[in-house]
């Protein structure tokens, strides 16, 4: 029994990302490749936020270098973040994205972005992260606006609770 429940929890996480990944639960974007359409919806315009925040833990700067973008479906974009290492010495961190409403995280396709891998960061470096993406056409009516949400982690000290 005690090998069974072991094995449910450890077995929990994956679970999760493949529940998430299928039902867009969570604010996840899909995994698919972005196409850019032929012709972009140039009638239809969408409001894109962005929204950062840093893990109480984590001794960063961070912040979108525009607080919003109006965006038209299929047309590509291009968004910059910053962010700073206030600390001492060399850190690592990870950005987790989520998108509301969770309706439009299937729409929105991040092409490239910070938050794909750990960034690693010398004694106060200060440095700009581009984010790519994508509105899909297909985005329904009644969503006009995309709220992009980042919380940065400094994943040494993330590492470190999750041993404990």
């Amino acid at each position: 029994m005690t090998v069974a429940m072991f094995g449910f929890g450890f077995l929990l996480v994956p679970l999760y990302d493949v529940f998430c990944d299928l039902t867009g639960f969570g604010g996840r974007t899909n995994s698919e490749a972005a196409t850019v359409a032929e012709a972009p919806d140039l009638s239809r315009e969408i409001r894109v936020e962005f929204i950062t925040t840093v893990n109480e833990y984590a001794q960063f700067e961070f912040a979108a270098d525009a607080d919003s973008m109006t965006v038209n479906p299929g047309k590509m974009y291009y968004a910059t973040f910053t962010a700073k290492n206030l600390a001492a010495g060399e850190k690592v961190a990870q950005a987790v994205p989520s998108v509301a409403p969770t309706t439009a995280a299937e729409y929105f396709t991040k092409i490239e972005c910070f938050c794909f891998e750990s960034q690693t960061f010398v004694a106060d470096e200060e440095r700009a992260m581009p984010l790519q993406f994508i509105v899909n056409p297909e985005l329904p009516d009644y969503v006009d606006t995309i709220t992009l949400s980042y919380t940065f982690f400094d994943t040494a000290r993330v590492a470190a609770n999750t041993e404990k």
